[in-house]
């Protein structure tokens, strides 16, 4: 008979190690692929699953049942993924000398015709990614579960702990920062 997730947590906070693992199993792809949105390699992404599997063992305690354990789960995993930007935030300065072919292609037909740009959608995401990355850690991760993963202000505030105003403040500043760098990209390469 499988046991439900209260019992399982009930079982590891009474020293029953090996009772974390289904818990492991069931969550672990949405673990992933969260950690997928923040990072590039999949080296990365398997230290960042870790880190979070290794944070929830040893904080689940600190887990009331308030919310279902996903969610306490899922802002653990989003705070995690956080402190990775921070602390591998990388050279944000990419020439336009680095732009792939594709990414050139997509910002010339935009220049010319920017309606038409929907057309070739993988370019314009891989030119996204690029923006994100040159973004500051903050900025990335309020960018990320906005517009790409389409949360809502508040449950952005619930995951990060941020107050709501405090997102709408760095949403606001992100996206004047994305378009400060694609006016910077677009400028080295038309002038």
């Amino acid at each position: 008979m499988e046991r439900s997730e209260d019992e399982l947590i009930a079982a590891v906070l009474k020293g029953d190690a090996a009772s974390f693992e289904p818990l492991i199993q069931k969550y672990s792809p949405r673990v992933f692929a969260t950690a997928r949105r923040y990072a590039r390699r999949e080296s990365e992404v398997e230290d960042i699953a870790q880190e979070v599997w290794l944070k929830a063992f040893h904080k689940l305690k600190s887990f009331r049942g308030d919310a279902p354990f996903e969610h306490w789960l899922m802002r653990l995993a989003v705070r995690t993924c956080y402190d990775f930007l921070r602390g591998h935030q990388r050279n944000r300065e990419s020439p336009f000398s680095d732009l792939s072919e594709p990414e050139n292609d997509w910002l010339d037909r935009f220049a010319a015709q920017p309606e038409s740009a929907s057309e070739h959608a993988d370019a314009a995401k891989q030119l996204i990614e690029r923006i994100l990355a040159q973004l500051p850690p903050p900025a990335r991760l309020v960018i990320t579960l906005l517009e790409i993963e389409e949360r809502s202000v508040k449950e952005i505030s619930q995951l990060t702990g941020w107050s709501v105003p405090l997102v709408k403040v760095r949403a606001f500043r992100a996206r004047a920062e994305m378009r400060k760098i694609l006016a910077h990209l677009a400028k080295d390469k038309y002038l």
